[in-house]
């Protein structure tokens, strides 16, 4: 099976979390963080381009269909980098930042909610505040979500295949 990325920006096929631009510390944070989402009964998924062309560091899809966006972040350096946070709220019903111990936890906004991870698991210190989608909205969020995990699928399942297709 060739375990090797097609272009640039793809998913690795030998491990479907990297697209190569995350530190170790931000996948040990998306780890602890998709692990606490799954107790919830969330299933997520990382690195989803939303319809506006923003890409959510993780995507979260709970037993209600409630959608919540969660932006990791692995230093203060990287959340100064980062101002277009506030634009996800357009594609959730929730929006978190997660990080790790070591980052000062101060420098989040009230406006969304805080996870704190250490890689192996999660601890929500302040939910998120609820913002509602439009059912419109979240029907076209979770076709996304659909569609994005059924194209990773068959990535893995057919690696070949990907070089047909350059849009996942």
């Amino acid at each position: 099976m060739n375990n090797d990325s097609h272009s640039a920006g793809r998913i690795q096929l030998d491990d479907p979390l990297k697209d190569g631009r995350q530190s170790e510390t931000a996948l040990k944070v998306w780890r602890g963080t998709a692990r606490l989402l799954r107790q919830f009964d969330f299933a997520c998924l990382p690195e989803v381009t939303l319809a506006s062309a923003r890409r959510a560091d993780l995507l979260a899809l709970g037993p209600k269909h409630e959608l919540w966006i969660v932006e990791v972040k692995s230093s203060v350096a990287d959340f100064r980098a980062d101002s277009k946070w506030p634009d996800y709220r357009q594609h959730c019903d929730r929006l978190y930042f997660a990080t790790h111990p070591d980052v000062p936890l101060e420098i989040f906004p009230e406006e969304a909610g805080l996870i704190v991870s250490d890689g192996f698991g999660a601890e929500i210190l302040r939910s998120a505040p609820e913002h509602k989608l439009p059912a419109a909205t979240r029907k076209a969020v979770t076709l996304r979500f659909a569609r994005h995990a059924a194209h990773r699928l068959h990535n893995l399942a057919d690696p070949d295949g990907t070089q047909l297709f350059d849009r996942f």
